[in-house]
């Protein structure tokens, strides 16, 4: 039966003016929409979003998905299409995966990601394969790949990183000390100072007995 323009008894076994479809037919599934303070009965193909179809002996009916941030749910308690934004893990939409988890972009999915042990302690600090003979060196720390990702395509966490360290020993026991040579050099520019300023103050000296 339709009444007025709009067929709102469509896929009806029975109907009312007022609120629509009561029973639907068989394979349909009863849907009671909201408009505000009116509602009135539908029957669908298929559920809207945010409601899985619930068949029963009595009837076929839409409920609601309860789980947060699901578009599109199997059964009650398990969503098989999160919304936008939110990744789909073990039937719940999360903003992140959980820990252990990588993000699927392309299907905004959690998968199994890749799981590190941990630190190493930090290495010795060392510079040129030497553990002496600088200042400033580096030291190393590492983890090791305790299971690899589901998939290729995600990246396993840095299982490698090193900073900069003070040396505990500048100087290398019976090693070259190099300061010598600088102080040699120091030694000759002071030596070629004090030459020039001699000459000078004996240039002077004779530029001054001429004047008188």
């Amino acid at each position: 039966a339709n009444y007025g323009p709009n067929p709102i008894c469509k896929g009806c076994l029975s109907c009312s003016k007022d609120n629509g479809c009561i029973r639907c037919q068989h394979k349909l599934f009863f849907f009671l929409r909201r408009e505000g303070m009116r509602q009135y009965g539908e029957c669908l193909h298929s559920c809207p979003s945010g409601y899985y179809g619930l068949r029963t002996p009595d009837m076929n009916r839409c409920s609601r998905c309860r789980i947060e941030n699901c578009d599109s749910c199997f059964s009650r308690d398990f969503c098989t299409k999160c919304k936008s934004g939110f990744y789909s893990h073990r039937g719940r939409c999360f903003r992140g995966c959980p820990a252990g988890f990588a993000a699927l972009e392309e299907l905004m999915e959690c998968v199994e990601g890749c799981e590190v042990g941990q630190w190493s302690e930090w290495g010795t600090c060392s510079r040129n394969n030497k553990t002496c003979g600088f200042k400033w060196g580096l030291e190393t720390r590492t983890r090791q790949i305790v299971k690899k990702p589901a998939k290729d395509t995600i990246p396993c966490p840095t299982i490698a990183e090193s900073r900069r360290c003070k040396m505990a020993m500048r100087h290398c026991p019976g090693g070259k000390w190099r300061r010598p040579a600088k102080t040699k050099d120091k030694k000759k520019k002071k030596k070629n100072l004090m030459e020039r300023a001699q000459k000078q103050h004996s240039i002077f000296l004779a530029t001054d007995k001429t004047s008188q």
